[in-house]
Parts: structure tokens; sequence; C-alpha cells
């Protein structure tokens, strides 16, 4: 692997991070303009990372390592999940680690470790997002996995950087009837895992009703800021994985400093116009009841296996 590769990696990880906050306030920039409000600015996520930096970081008494490691793990399993992905280039340097068994894991890893913060705190609300995150990623590590998988069938390889040279080569099968259903719970997992409408609703901090909220009540200043860009930078990925697998126009096959240019700016454009039809999107929806929400995922993992049938049908394997 040439330089470069390692080079591509890298940018693809920094852009994440720092453009993870722009895409939240471009998709409440959206939402506040279609619902006829001025709006903060896309920048003010930003500003709001910064003030929290500036303020003194808070331990709840009695809580122990996994409260004060979560924001550390949460970060670096997020980082790792972009780099691994092939944003910029299916030829870097990690592309034999690349696996989609792998990337699953990272994602799972993350919020599990949120999830025991919640739970070290030993408040009713840290317990309750806790138990409600984990019946929710509980759904959604297998939809992910079988959505994936339905792609890599015509490849015959679990490595995403083969999945999405396959799909460049060959996009026919992105739209196939294997294609779409993935694609399809893809999206409703992705919007499940980031808490958004109809889920989970990013708004509102009504106790009985949210999930990820809960679990970083306790947290501020630094760790909180670093709690809150890592999770933006999920969303940034999850929906940078939809625009990978299925829109993989621009990803170069070599690592050439043009080509990793033109790449990322790709992936920043497709991952923009995904978050502001998300945030265009959750203006006409209501949060469903959290009954509501394991049909709503059994049905997404439903649409992955009926994808994954149907890729090894049209494969014949």
């Amino acid at each position: 692997m040439s330089a470069w590769g390692t080079v591509a990696v890298a940018a693809q990880v920094v852009v994440v991070a720092a453009g993870a906050p722009l895409l939240t306030g471009v998709m409440r920039q959206v939402r506040a303009r279609m619902e006829g409000r001025a709006g903060a600015g896309v920048a003010q996520p930003w500003r709001d990372l910064r003030k929290l930096l500036r303020k003194q970081p808070v331990t709840p008494v009695g809580t122990g390592p996994a409260f004060r490691l979560a924001p550390l793990l949460l970060f670096a399993t997020t980082a790792a999940m972009a780099a691994l992905l092939p944003f910029a280039t299916t030829a870097s340097p990690v592309r034999a680690h690349a696996d989609m068994i792998v990337w699953v894991a990272l994602l799972a890893l993350g919020t599990l470790a949120l999830a025991l913060a919640g739970l070290d705190t030993g408040t009713a609300f840290g317990g309750m997002g806790a138990s409600r995150e984990m019946t929710i990623i509980a759904l959604v590590e297998p939809t992910v996995l079988l959505s994936i998988l339905a792609l890599s069938a015509p490849s015959g390889s679990t490595n995403l950087a083969d999945i999405v040279a396959g799909g460049a080569h060959d996009p026919a099968r992105l739209a196939s009837p294997a294609g779409a259903p993935a694609a399809v719970a893809l999206a409703v997992v992705t919007i499940a895992e980031c808490g958004r409408l109809p889920v989970d609703n990013p708004a509102t901090h009504l106790e009985l009703t949210m999930v990820h909220e809960a679990m970083t009540l306790e947290y501020a200043g630094p760790d909180l800021a670093l709690v809150e860009l890592a999770c933006a930078m999920r969303l940034g990925v999850l929906l940078g994985l939809l625009a990978t697998l299925f829109a993989p126009w621009g990803i170069g096959a070599h690592a050439a400093p043009a080509a990793i240019v033109l790449a990322l700016l790709l992936f920043a454009l497709k991952v923009t116009f995904l978050g502001a039809a998300l945030a265009a999107g959750e203006v006409f929806l209501a949060k469903v009841r959290l009954f509501r929400v394991p049909e709503l995922l059994a049905g997404s993992f439903l649409l992955a296996l009926l994808a994954l049938a149907a890729s090894f049908f049209l494969t014949g394997k």
C-alpha cells in the first residue's frame, strides 16, 4: 500500500470528525426552516462543543471506570468505524481488516460502553435508557449484518472494500430485488441507532420517552462534549455507510491525491444530502410508542432477510 492510502484513511477520519457537528447543524437548520423558524445556524453544534470544553467535568459520586471510560471508548470505536469504511478509496492499508463483522462489532461495542455508563450512575433514568438502548441494538445489529451480507453475496466476500468495489463495478445489482430491501432495512436501523424520529426524538428531554439522553444525563463539560461529538460522528458514519454501499460513485480504486480529494468531496455531499432528507422527513413524523419500536425493527429485519434470500437466489449460490 502507498503512503497515500494511509493519508486517505487519516483524511476520512478527520473529515468525519470535523464534519459531524456541521452535519447536525445542517439537519437542525433544515428542520427549523421547514417549521418556519430561523434556526441557530449550521455552526451552532461546534459552538456548543466549544462551550462544553471550557466547563469543568463533573463525575457523580459512586461511579466507576465504566462511566469515566465510556466517552473515550465511544469516540475510539466510532473513529475506527470511520477508518474501516472505504469512503475515499478501496486501496487503503486497513483493507484487510475491514470486515463487516468487525465493523458491526465496533458499532455494538460503542453502544455497550454508553449503556454501561448509564447503568454505572445508579440513577433510574440511566438504567431506563440503557435497557432501552440494549433492546434497540439487539435488533439493529443482526439487521445491519444481513443487509450488508445481501450485498456481499455477488462478490463472495464480507470485506467492505470488496463489496463497495463490486457495487461500483456493477451498479445494476444495487437496484436489484436484493439491493432495494437492503437499503430500506439499513435506513431504518440507521434511524433507530442514531436516535432519530420516529424511534427517538433528539430535540426533547421528556423523561418517559428519551433513550440516548437518559444515558448521558450525568455527563458534563469535556466528557459530554466527547459523547456528543462521538454520537454525531456515528450518525455521519452510518449515513456514510448507506452512501458508500448504495452510491459508491467517486470512490477511487487507487490511492491518488486527486482521487482522494474528489472522493471525500462527493462523500460530504452525499452524506449532507441524506442528512437533509432525513431531517426533512422528521418534520412529518411523530415518535412512536416505545413498545412499537421492536415491531418497526422486526420489519426491517425481515426486509434484510428477504434481501439476503433474494441475493443468494439471484447469484445462484
